[in-house]
């Protein structure tokens, strides 16, 4: 996915509002939540409150089996979440530390999207659970963690049928505290003690989403320091989470396969959202989901860089611009991009600038390793479209005047980067400092994309005909090693003819 512009499980949401009839009132320990609309009191007693009948609590205590209330982590995370925290104490001696999960944003009024925790906190607890708060507070050695959780509602707690949050009537079987401290190996505390935990700290650094009215009361901010510490210490990866970003990629390249065995499906009538479904569900079936919103862009649309409306028909005669990334289960995502010819063979012209893009990706690949600059691969495959694009006139200038700071005539037809860092997020430890990102040497364990491409806009009046309403773009993930670099997704072809040969043993 292009990386100029900003990217992108859920248990039960803060914002799941009770029905009418089973409102009860939440305790103020609990998360503030939104009322959709003011209830004035309701005389008309067919319409009773559940919760304020006592026959009816007494006869919900009862009578229930245990459900499954196994906390569900992904092997290996806790694991590597207490290794992450470490680095992080190294980082931070003496200085408390505060990271929250956040909420899922609200969709309208009571309901609210999937719910996806904040990636710091995830890489420091494994856990993936709403209003959760990491407090690490400074200790001999390093620091102690405390994770605070809201705990669920079971049967004999009113809240157990009345709270569409945390009520088990509501979101089934849910973990409870101890079950979750045994899978995390970290200490678990009841979300209520916060305030008197926040309380003991002194000037503690705040990262994550934080319940607004509780940072207000402890007059906690973000912090940008610790924010890019941990972007930071995220860009070099350990064997864990390289074996996540395998997987995504993996499971990647099988969704690729998936939809283009759609595309007469697509053809026929489906478009651009039935490739976008065949991706989406793919993602959700094998992983957590679509590691951002998915771009399927067919004929002109695939110049457009972050085609993520994807409602357009998918032509037999056009390319198809597909960049796409599951995210596995612990949040790592993939994000790959080919263009195929939506008929099986690439016309004259599609295939001139696929190779042109093709000779790029090459150079920019090449440039990926140790100890060379960041925008080693950017300036590379930059030259590669330069100069291309000077052979067939479409310069004004020459190719050293468009190559230079001043010039970036070729840029028309690239405005955006052609590369990034990626891991938790697909625009991965976007809050480090210039100097630790773009202008950093790269170092073994940092997994980045090269992703050149041209984008041919149908009203561009500086193209030829034969070339407007082309878009073009090769997107890979690599691992830097300490010899070079692995492409992890070499599993799909680069080059025209071998691209073409895939899609036919799909």
């Amino acid at each position: 996915m292009t990386d100029d512009l900003a990217p992108r499980s859920r248990t039960a949401t803060a914002t799941d509002s009770p029905a009418p009839d089973t409102e009860a009132p939440v305790p103020a320990s609990q998360p503030a939540q939104p009322q959709s609309s003011p209830r004035s009191t309701r005389p008309d007693p067919r319409m009773p409150r559940l919760a304020e009948s006592p026959s009816f609590v007494a006869f919900m205590a009862e009578g229930w089996d245990t459900p499954d209330r196994s906390a569900r982590t992904v092997p290996g995370a806790a694991d590597a979440a207490a290794h992450h925290r470490a680095r992080l104490s190294a980082a931070h001696p003496g200085q408390p530390v505060v990271v929250a999960a956040g909420r899922a944003p609200v969709r309208s009024n009571d309901t609210s999207y999937d719910f996806r925790p904040d990636s710091d906190f995830f890489w420091l607890t494994g856990c993936g659970v709403e209003h959760g708060v990491l407090v690490m507070r400074p200790a001999p050695g390093g620091h102690d963690a405390t994770l605070h959780l809201p705990a669920p509602a079971r049967p004999g707690d009113p809240r157990f049928f009345a709270d569409a949050a945390y009520g088990e009537l509501w979101v089934g079987g849910a973990p409870g505290l101890d079950e979750w401290s045994a899978a995390l190996g970290v200490d678990v505390r009841p979300l209520e003690e916060l305030d008197a935990a926040l309380a003991g700290l002194a000037k503690p650094l705040l990262t994550g989403a934080l319940d607004p009215d509780t940072a207000h009361r402890h007059g906690l901010g973000p912090s940008a320091d610790l924010g890019r510490t941990l972007s930071e210490l995220r860009m070099v990866k350990d064997a864990w989470e390289i074996g996540q970003l395998r997987q995504a990629v993996d499971r990647t390249v099988e969704g690729f396969a998936a939809v283009v065995r759609e595309f007469p499906a697509a053809i026929a009538g489906g478009g651009e959202r039935w490739l976008q479904g065949t991706f989406d569900r793919y993602a959700r079936t094998h992983g957590n989901g679509p590691g951002y919103a998915s771009i399927v862009g067919s004929g002109g649309h695939a110049a457009t860089l972050h085609w993520v409306r994807c409602d357009g028909p998918v032509a037999e005669d056009k390319p198809v611009l597909l960049d796409l990334g599951v995210e596995t289960n612990s949040y790592y995502t993939a994000d790959v991009t080919r263009t195929f010819p939506a008929s099986g063979r690439f016309s004259p012209a599609q295939r001139a600038v696929h190779d042109l893009v093709e000779r790029a990706h090459r150079a920019g690949l090449a440039a990926v390793a140790p100890g060379r600059d960041f925008a080693d691969f950017h300036t590379a495959a930059m030259e590669v479209v330069a100069r291309g694009l000077a052979d067939w006139g479409l310069l004004p200038v020459s190719v050293d005047e468009a190559l230079s700071p001043q010039g970036q005539h070729h840029r028309r037809y690239l405005v955006c980067g052609i590369g990034h860092h990626l891991g938790l997020d697909v625009h991965d430890c976007a809050r480090a400092d210039y100097a630790a990102y773009q202008g950093a040497k790269m170092t073994p364990g940092m997994v980045l994309t090269v992703e050149p491409g041209l984008y041919f806009h149908e009203h561009d009046r500086t193209l030829p005909p034969e070339l407007r309403g082309i878009g073009m773009r090769i997107e890979d993930d690599l691992l830097v090693t300490e010899e070079g670099a692995e492409v992890l997704s070499a599993a799909l072809p680069l080059d025209a003819t071998g691209l073409e040969r895939w899609m036919t043993t799909r």
